[in-house]
Order: structure tokens, then sequence, then C-alpha cells
């Protein structure tokens, strides 16, 4: 009985490890976070922190990053859109 609930267990807890990676979205400059490239760094993200503008969803390494870009979405886009360009062009 003991090995049967074991086994359930770990069983259980991947299906909520896959489940929690669902809801990861698919981001905008290779999933890098968007704060990061504003201050000219390249740092990725598996994009669960994001947020949506105009259609498109930008990834965040974590909330702070997320709440500074917001403090200036447009002009902080432009930045980093202008350093990912510089670093990946097309």
């Amino acid at each position: 009985m003991t090995r049967t609930f074991a086994t359930s267990a770990v069983a259980g807890a991947l299906l909520l490890s896959f489940g929690a990676a669902s809801f990861a979205a698919t981001g905008e400059f290779g999933n890098m976070c968007t704060e990061g490239l504003v201050l000219g760094k390249t740092v990725p993200t598996d994009c669960s922190v994001n947020t949506v503008i105009d259609g498109k969803t930008y990834c965040f390494g974590n909330e702070a990053a997320k709440m500074l870009f917001m403090k200036d979405p447009k002009g902080n886009l432009a930045k980093a859109q202008t350093y990912y360009s510089s670093k990946h062009p097309i």
C-alpha cells in the first residue's frame, strides 16, 4: 500500500509540473526579459511572467522587472526593440 501511494504521489507531482509549464507563454524577443533588453542585457526567461501589449506577449524575468517596464511601456518597448535589433539583426 505504501508503494502504491508513493508512486501515485510522484505521478501527481509530475502532472502538476507539466501543467504549470503549459501556462508559460511564448513571447516576443525570443522569450528574453523585455526589461532586461531595456537595460542592455540579454536575460532568457520561461515567459511565465508576461504582459500583452497590442496583441503581442512580452516576457519578464520576474514581477519586479515587469513593474519597472510598465512605468513607461511605450518608451521601454522602443528601447528594448533597439537593443534587441542591434544584437539580432534581421
